[in-house]
């Protein structure tokens, strides 16, 4: 992110993310989106004033910095404001919502998002719809007053494509419906570890509502909060339709920004995809072209390799709509050699032996795999990557 001057009040100023200052006017640096990954059970604390809540967004979603180690491993980035002075000792509680954006995209991030305030605040924008019905003008000007209001505290959870595909195709797969839960649980807590109590909170329901409600009332027993899980609860109640408002925006400025982990990657189309839902021609087609552009990866990590379409095409062949029909994208060796269902070729334990000489009449015996002699050229791909064996692990914490 750029560098960005803003004028603040004499606010302390204790997030050591930030450049301190002497003067009125504080330089804001590059915001370091590391320190918005959640470490272990702990929640990352509050941004300490609003002027310091934007940078941190921004350097988030305008440029797309994705913090690691979140791209191979845990949990994805959890942004969470300042607190409003008005939200802080209220003996009532503040009444917050829950939403997401992009759930069913096979492309790009899922965002989830909390807002929050307190009912007695008289200065929170009029007009808080679902944002899938606003338009796009009215849900950025209704974001921009959200970032600009001292009496509106939110959460924001990013779960990158990468995060989604490496906890659904674990052995033991981990769903979206448990991700999506755990999620607004992560952000519920968020907002209680910062000091604030809640009252009621509004949740647009992922799965049956009853059963998730009393999900959330077993997990925050003893918070006193009641929660209302429905379907549609964005479109109901204006904490979770300003939720949705942040859930959404946001995850429109990420992939408008987005930058490619993937060295000197360069997508067909460019960002031409559409909505990214499997049903889009235009999704479809820059699937399409895209299809193991990154070879032999297949997709670059924008792509949701649990996804069904993903899946289908990474089969390859005319099963998988590959580019070659019949072939796969990746072939193994090991599958040229062993013997299937239908009756292939089996390597014999000969084929894993050396023959070496043992005296000058030329006499040989057959040797073992630990003879050594044979080596096995490396594939190419190690070699373009600069890839080698690991010889030792080192424990390291983040």
């Amino acid at each position: 992110a750029n560098t960005t001057t803003m004028t603040t009040s004499d606010e302390s100023n204790t997030n050591n993310n930030i450049m301190p200052s002497t003067d009125e006017t504080r330089t804001v640096p590059s915001f370091n989106p590391s320190s918005l990954l959640p470490n272990g059970h702990n929640s990352p604390s509050p941004l300490p004033n609003r002027s310091i809540t934007n940078a941190a967004l921004s350097a988030l979603l305008d440029s797309s910095l994705r913090p690691t180690p979140c791209n191979v491993h845990g949990p994805g980035p959890l942004l969470v404001s300042n607190i409003p002075a008005s939200s802080i000792n209220n003996e009532r509680g503040v009444i917050l919502g829950i939403d997401e954006a992009g759930r069913g995209p096979v492309l790009g991030p899922m965002t989830y998002a909390a807002a929050y305030w307190s009912p007695t605040a008289t200065d929170i924008p009029e007009g808080f719809n679902d944002s899938k019905q606003l338009s796009a003008e009215k849900r950025a000007s209704l974001f921009d007053e959200i970032k600009r209001s001292e009496s509106i505290g939110f959460v924001l959870r990013v779960l990158h494509a990468s995060e989604i595909s490496r906890n659904m195709l674990r052995s033991e797969p981990y769903n979206l419906n448990a991700m999506s839960h755990d999620a607004a649980m992560e952000m519920i807590w968020a907002v209680l570890d910062s000091g604030v109590k809640i009252e009621t909170a509004y949740i647009d329901t992922v799965g049956m509502p009853d059963a998730y409600r009393s999900k959330l009332e077993r997990v925050f027993q003893g918070h006193n909060i009641e929660f209302i899980v429905e379907k549609k609860a964005d479109a109901k109640y204006a904490p979770c339709s300003a939720a949705s408002v942040v859930a959404k925006e946001s995850r429109d400025t990420l992939i408008a920004n987005w930058k490619w982990t993937e060295t000197s990657y360069e997508p067909k189309d460019g960002l031409n995809f559409g909505s990214g839902y499997p049903s889009d021609p235009k999704c479809t087609t820059w699937m399409e072209n895209n299809l193991n552009v990154d070879a032999p990866f297949g997709y670059p990590d924008f792509v949701r390799f649990s996804w069904g379409p993903a899946k289908k095409a990474l089969k390859g062949g005319e099963e998988g709509g590959g580019k070659k029909s019949g072939d796969p994208i990746v072939k193994w060796e090991a599958d040229e050699d062993e013997e299937d269902e239908s009756g292939g070729k089996q390597s014999s334990m000969e084929a894993f032996m050396v023959v070496k000489k043992v005296n000058g009449n030329g006499g040989s015996k057959r040797g073992g795999l630990g003879s050594g002699d044979r080596k096995k050229p490396r594939f190419r791909i190690f070699n373009e990557l600069g890839l080698s064996k690991v010889t030792a692990f080192v424990e390291t914490s983040y």
